[in-house]
C-alpha cells in the first residue's frame, strides 16, 4: 500500500540526511557561491530567465545563478533538496506541487514580505493564483506566470453549421458538436482529452460540484453534481460527436485542414503551436472561454516563485522575487516565452489588450481555480483518469464507477 505523501517524504528526507550528511554536505547555498544568488527553474522556457537575472543584477548589484532542470527531473531533485537543507535560494515551484512542499517544511513562510510589498503583494494577482501560495492563512510565494484552460475553435467550420459564435453553453456545445460530426465519415466535432486530468474536475464545477467539500476532506464525485458532468462528457462519445479512442494526432493536425476535431480545450500553449505547424487555417480559428453550466470555472495551473527554507540569503532572494513581479518584467517573460503573466496589471498592457487570443485568456482567468491544494491531487488525478476510462471505453455505469472513485479519494485522504 502507498504511504501518505508526507510519510514518504519525511522518511526520505531523513535517509537522504543520513547519506549527505556522512558525506560532509553543508546547509545553505552551495560554499562556492558565497556571493551568488541560486535560483532553480523549471522547463526549456526557463532557459529565457537567465536574461531577466541579467537585468536584475544591473538594477540590485546581486549575481544571480540560474539553474534550468526539466520538469521530469524537477520533482526528484526538489526532495534531494530538502532532505540535504542544501540547495537554491529560490525555487520556481508548479503550483500543483506547493501542498507538498509546504508541508515538507521546504518553503519560507513570507507573508510578512509579500504583505508589505508593491509588487509582491496579493492584491496584485489574480485571486485564483494567489490561492495556490496561500496555506493556513500564510503566504509561502509569489505567482510568477499563470496558464488556464479555453476554448478552441474553427470559426469556419462553427459557421457552416449556424454558430456565427462561439457556443456559450453546455447546451450549444453538445449541439454544435454534434452538429459537425454529421459532416461524414470520421469527422467529429470536440476533442474530449482523456489523458487531461483537469477536464473533469473543470466541468464538475461548472456543473456545481465542490469536487472535495470540507476544507478540502469529504470527497462528492458520487454526488449527483459530478456524476451528471460525466454522463455529460460521455455523451459526445456516445453520439459520436468525440472520437472515442486516440487518433494518432495531435490536437493541431486535427484542428488544420478540414478540421477533423474543430473544437478543443487547451492552455496559452497552444496559440502559438497553431500558429506555427498549421498557418493554412489563419482567420479561420480563435478562442473563447469556456462554456456555461452553473458557472464556466477554468483550471489555473502555472508556476510561483518561492524562497527556499534553508537560504542563507533570504533577503536577496526576497528582492529577487520582488523584481520579478513588476508588470514590465512579467510582459517581458512573456515575450520571451508566451507565459501568461499573473500579475493583473501586465494585463492592462495593450499587448495583452489588443491580442485576440491573451484577451479570451485573460478574461477566463477571472473564472479559474486551481485544482484542490492537497498533496495527494496528482494520485487523485490520475485514479480519475482511471476510473473515466472504465466509463467512456468500458462502458460502465457512471454512478457505480464515480462510487468506487470516491471511496478511492476517501482512502487517499487518508493515507
Amino acid at each position: 500500500m502507498k504511504k501518505k505523501m508526507s510519510i514518504v517524504l519525511s522518511v526520505l528526507v531523513l535517509s537522504l540526511s543520513l547519506v549527505l550528511a556522512a558525506c560532509g554536505s553543508g546547509s545553505g547555498s552551495d560554499s562556492s557561491d558565497k556571493d551568488t544568488l541560486t535560483v532553480w527553474a523549471m522547463g526549456d522556457e526557463a532557459k529565457s530567465l537567465k536574461d531577466l537575472a541579467k537585468d536584475f543584477t544591473k538594477e540590485s548589484g546581486i549575481d544571480v545563478k540560474v539553474q534550468v532542470i526539466p520538469w521530469a527531473n524537477a520533482h526528484d531533485k526538489l526532495l534531494t533538496a530538502v532532505a540535504s537543507k542544501s540547495g537554491p535560494d529560490v525555487l520556481q515551484i508548479g503550483t500543483t506541487w506547493m501542498p507538498e512542499f509546504v508541508e515538507a517544511g521546504a518553503i519560507q513562510d513570507i507573508s510578512k514580505e509579500v504583505k508589505a510589498s508593491d509588487n509582491m503583494n496579493p492584491d496584485k494577482f489574480f485571486p485564483g493564483s494567489v490561492k495556490t501560495t496561500e496555506f493556513n492563512g500564510k503566504y509561502y510565494g509569489v505567482p510568477w506566470y499563470a496558464e488556464t484552460r479555453v476554448l478552441f475553435y474553427r470559426t469556419d467550420l462553427l459557421k457552416q453549421v449556424g454558430y456565427n459564435e462561439p457556443p456559450k453553453t453546455w447546451d450549444e456545445l453538445s449541439d454544435a458538436a454534434l452538429k459537425l460530426s454529421k459532416r461524414g465519415k470520421d469527422m467529429y466535432g470536440l476533442n474530449v482529452d482523456a489523458n487531461e486530468q483537469t477536464l473533469g474536475f473543470m466541468f464538475g464545477r461548472q456543473n456545481g460540484s465542490e469536487l472535495i467539500a470540507d476544507d478540502n476532506t469529504k470527497p462528492v464525485f458520487n454526488q449527483k453534481e459530478f456524476v451528471d458532468t460525466v454522463k455529460y462528457l460521455d455523451s459526445f462519445i456516445k453520439n459520436g460527436s468525440a472520437p472515442k479512442t486516440d487518433l494518432g494526432m495531435d490536437a493541431a493536425q486535427t484542428f488544420g485542414g478540414d478540421g477533423i476535431v474543430p473544437m478543443f480545450i487547451s492552455g496559452p500553449w497552444m496559440v502559438n503551436t497553431v500558429k506555427t505547424t498549421i498557418p493554412d487555417i489563419e482567420g479561420k480559428w480563435a478562442t473563447a472561454v469556456l462554456p456555461k453550466k452553473e458557472n464556466n470555472i477554468s483550471s489555473l495551473g502555472g508556476a510561483n516563485l518561492t524562497v527556499f527554507k534553508y537560504s542563507k540569503k533570504q533577503k536577496q532572494a526576497i528582492q529577487f522575487m520582488e523584481f520579478m513581479s513588476k508588470p514590465e518584467v512579467q510582459l517581458k517573460w512573456l515575450k520571451d516565452t508566451n507565459s501568461m503573466p499573473a500579475s493583473k496589471a501586465a494585463w492592462e498592457d495593450k499587448t495583452l489588450k489588443e491580442d485576440q487570443f491573451y484577451q479570451v485568456f485573460g478574461e477566463q482567468m477571472k473564472d479559474a481555480e486551481p485544482m484542490p491544494l492537497i498533496p495527494q491531487f496528482e494520485e487523485i488525478a490520475q485514479t480519475y483518469l482511471k476510473s473515466w476510462e472504465q466509463i467512456y471505453r468500458g462502458g460502465a455505469d457512471p454512478q457505480k464507477q464515480m462510487d468506487t472513485f470516491n471511496q478511492q479519494v476517501v482512502d487517499l485522504l487518508k493515507k
